[in-house]
């Protein structure tokens, strides 16, 4: 009798050890397959939330199968207590396990709410944006000028959210005084800019920031974005080319930048400079005699006298022989891989064209041609504004 009950016993603990064996890979089959979740969705984890909480939320969202699973997961691979706050971007058919790693990972979010400060050569533009998870699109919210127009309700809504993101987004052609004034009206950033940086030394792009991040620290995260790229370029450079240092190449870069907003012409009005330099020419061009009368500070917003035309300053490359003593802006990366590799062309002149680009000739008398067709296309312009 004692040997029939031991037998059946032990017959029922391998049963019972197959059918947990059983359960265990299931278990881990749900864990890491992919998930019933039919559309990206924004998962907003709240500071001070558990996986508790979470799991049951993707349950609901239809993310997950089971909130246990997920739960079960989370302590087997240690991560149940390193739960960081956001907004998560999860993917159609994202696995248990891949969403764990998300919101246990860095912390960043990748969904969810935007704050950009587009900092421009006229203004602080700032604009507030939502990711929609479907079309993994920016929908934008608000959109206003620091400074001149009133601050709308769903920026300052935002502005309290622990999960917003923030970005400081800095136009190629921007002046270094432009972009101190600028970051003083960011309020999401703190501390004071005691020293404007030296001109052409910011790299413009965009720059992720954090609420309370110091404006110092910043800057500084340009000039060495900036420093590396004028590194790389430098080694990059043409032989032959008529500058001779990486100084003047951001000089050069600086003024390709200020000349032409068409990316498929910086290459030749490179061209241009680099011929009037190889030639011995004066530059001539208007941007040098603006920085002269405004140091960067500000924008001119007007016409350029003739009187500036001849007055002599350092920048005035109308009065001065070769390149001016410093940039004139922040170049981007284009301008300076542009003023080390410009086109091959024979071209010394150029003139805007009507279209937003320019018109270039080899010869003073096509270049006239190119400045009376201009002249006449200012003229019927301020003829229909009248």
């Amino acid at each position: 009798m004692w040997r029939a009950l031991a037998s059946n016993a032990l017959t029922i603990l391998v049963v019972g050890l197959f059918l947990a064996g059983g359960v265990i890979l299931w278990g881990q089959s749900q864990f890491k397959s992919e998930g019933p979740l039919e559309t990206a969705i924004c998962l907003q984890v709240k500071r001070g939330s558990n996986m508790t909480e979470v799991s049951q939320q993707l349950e609901e969202d239809g993310a997950i199968s089971s909130a246990v699973i997920f739960r079960m997961g989370a302590d087997y691979t240690d991560k149940a207590g390193q739960l960081k706050a956001g907004s998560f971007l999860v993917h159609e058919g994202s696995s248990m396990e891949q969403i764990i790693d998300k919101i246990t990972s860095s912390g960043a979010s990748t969904c969810g709410s935007e704050i950009e400060y587009r900092i421009g050569v006229t203004r602080l533009q700032t604009r507030v944006r939502e990711l929609d998870p479907a079309t993994l699109d920016f929908v934008e919210i608000a959109n206003f000028e620091v400074g001149v127009d009133e601050t709308p309700a769903e920026y300052t809504e935002k502005r309290q959210d622990a999960d917003t993101r923030y970005r400081v987004s800095l136009a190629e052609g921007v002046t270094s005084w432009q972009v101190v004034e600028a970051l003083k009206g960011v309020d999401a950033l703190t501390g004071d800019v005691t020293e404007v940086p030296a001109e052409g030394m910011l790299a413009p792009d965009s720059y992720d920031v954090r609420p309370g991040d110091d404006r110092v620290t910043l800057l500084q995260n340009m000039q060495e974005k900036q420093q590396l790229r004028i590194n790389a370029v430098w080694e990059s450079r043409q032989d032959g080319l008529p500058i001779s240092s990486p100084e003047e190449m951001l000089i050069l870069a600086s003024i390709i930048e200020k000349e032409t907003g068409v990316p498929h012409e910086r290459g030749q009005v490179a061209s241009v400079f680099i011929n009037r330099l190889e030639k011995g020419m004066r530059l001539q061009t208007d941007p040098t005699v603006i920085y002269g009368v405004t140091k960067g500070q500000g924008v001119l917003g007007r016409g350029l006298r003739q009187s500036e035309l001849r007055r002599a300053t350092p920048w005035n490359t109308y009065v001065i022989d070769g390149l001016p003593p410093t940039p004139i802006a922040n170049p981007g990366l284009a301008s300076l891989q542009a003023a080390v590799a410009p086109e091959e062309t024979q071209y010394v002149f150029f003139v805007a064209d009507g279209t937003g680009g320019h018109a270039f000739a080899e010869t003073l008398d096509e270049h006239n041609r190119n400045v009376a067709k201009w002249r006449e296309i200012e003229a019927e312009r301020n003829g229909s504004n009248n």
